[in-house]
């Protein structure tokens, strides 16, 4: 596991402890991509797929994660993330573990946001997010979140 990697799950679990109720692991952060995993086992439901709540809190935090690390490469730790809103479909179910994904957002949205924040120490940010069960690419779950960052 990378050293940012590494943070991030320890920033999740002592941050936001249901993460690590949940045993959320955060995978990897490689090219601008963050992916994280979810266990089936905490998050099941009645029907043996994986609980729609577990999926949502996936699929918020892998944007809020995305962002956190990008932030801090840019040595921007003066911040607070806060969701604001988010639209989620569930196409399929997950049957097994979950792997939440998180690419990044056109270089023209990021500059436009990173402008906004430096002038009005507030911005806002749509991240797309997938999430799909481990060993597939199709999507289980896709989300569109507007983040929040404000001084």
């Amino acid at each position: 596991m990378s050293n940012d990697s590494q943070y991030l799950q320890s920033v999740l679990h002592s941050d936001i402890p249901l993460t690590r109720e949940m045993g959320m692991e955060v995978i990897d952060w490689q090219a601008h991509t963050l992916r994280l995993k979810l266990p089936l086992a905490p998050n099941v439901n009645h029907k043996s797929t994986m609980f729609g709540g577990s999926l949502y809190c996936g699929a918020v935090l892998v944007g809020w994660g995305w962002l956190h690390l990008r932030l801090r490469e840019l040595g921007i730790d003066d911040g607070h993330i806060v969701i604001q809103e988010g639209q989620i479909s569930y196409p399929l179910p997950v049957t097994g573990a979950a792997v939440a994904r998180c690419p990044a957002p056109d270089e023209k949205t990021w500059e436009r946001f990173l402008t906004m924040y430096q002038r009005r120490g507030r911005a806002r940010l749509t991240l797309e997010t997938v999430v799909s069960n481990e060993g597939s690419d199709e999507p289980a779950v896709t989300f569109s979140g507007q983040y929040v960052l404000h001084r």
